[in-house]
């Protein structure tokens, strides 16, 4: 397996988080969409650090933190959604702005 094998993995789930945030209406799909495309940034992470420089775990810790940061982001998000559900019975960003103050 090549570098490029794998980059190529990355830009298709990139490509495809993109897609999801861009076309869907639910902010749960959008958040999962979200999710495709941190775990993109984290397969190439790994993969640069594995290919050219396999002694340093740079790759690692920088995976850690990108993974640190969705958990953090699902946390906050699910809460945002939750509660535009509970005042609007729906989830669809589309009706997330008529809960501006």
């Amino acid at each position: 397996m090549e570098l490029y094998h794998v980059e190529l993995l990355s830009a298709a789930l990139f490509a495809i988080g993109v897609y999801g945030v861009l076309a869907r209406r639910n902010a749960v799909m959008v958040l999962m969409a979200v999710e495709l495309m941190l775990n993109a940034a984290t397969i190439n992470a790994v993969a640069y650090a594995a290919f050219l420089d396999p002694g340093r775990l740079v790759g690692q810790v920088i995976t850690v933190f990108i993974i640190t940061v969705a958990a953090a982001e699902v946390g906050l998000a699910m809460a945002i959604i939750l509660r535009l559900y509970r005042v609007r019975a729906t989830a669809n960003v589309d009706e997330a702005d008529s809960m501006k103050g």
